[in-house]
C-alpha cells in the first residue's frame, strides 16, 4: 500500500515537473490527467497549432532500465485509444498531433528528458 502511495506521489511530482519544464518552453497545458475508459493521458498541451498528448515517466534511478522502456505497447495502445477519444470530442483534426514522452528522474538533481513525436504503435 505505501509502495502505491509512493509510486503515485512520485508519478505527480513528475507531472509538475514536466508541465513547469514545458511552459517554460512556450507550450500551452490544456489539460492533465484526462481520462476516459482506454486509460489516461498525463498531460495535453498545445504548441503553435499542434495538440500534443505527453506521458510521464518518472524515476529515481535507471536500475530498472530507461523510463521510456515503461512505455510498452500495452500503454501505447491505451495512450493512442484515450487520445482518439479526445480528439473526437473536441472536434479537432487528427492529422495535427503528437505524442511525446518526458522522462523525469529525480537522482541527486532533477533530469529531464524529453522526446518529441514519438511512434505510438510503430511495432504494430
Amino acid at each position: 500500500m505505501l509502495k502505491m502511495f509512493y509510486k503515485k506521489t512520485l508519478g505527480q511530482e513528475g507531472e509538475k515537473i514536466a508541465i513547469k519544464y514545458l511552459r517554460r518552453l512556450g507550450y500551452t497545458i490544456i489539460e492533465q490527467n484526462f481520462r476516459c475508459k482506454s486509460g489516461e493521458i498525463d498531460i495535453i498541451a498545445k504548441e503553435d497549432n499542434q495538440i500534443i498528448f505527453i506521458e510521464v515517466k518518472t524515476r529515481t534511478s535507471n536500475r530498472y532500465g530507461e523510463p521510456i522502456e515503461a512505455v510498452n505497447r500495452i500503454k501505447q495502445k491505451h495512450i493512442v485509444l484515450t487520445a482518439s477519444y479526445y480528439v473526437f470530442l473536441n472536434h479537432l483534426n487528427e492529422s495535427n498531433i503528437r505524442f511525446d514522452v518526458i522522462e523525469v528522474l529525480k537522482k541527486d538533481k532533477i533530469y529531464v528528458r524529453h522526446i518529441r513525436n514519438c511512434e505510438m504503435l510503430a511495432l504494430v
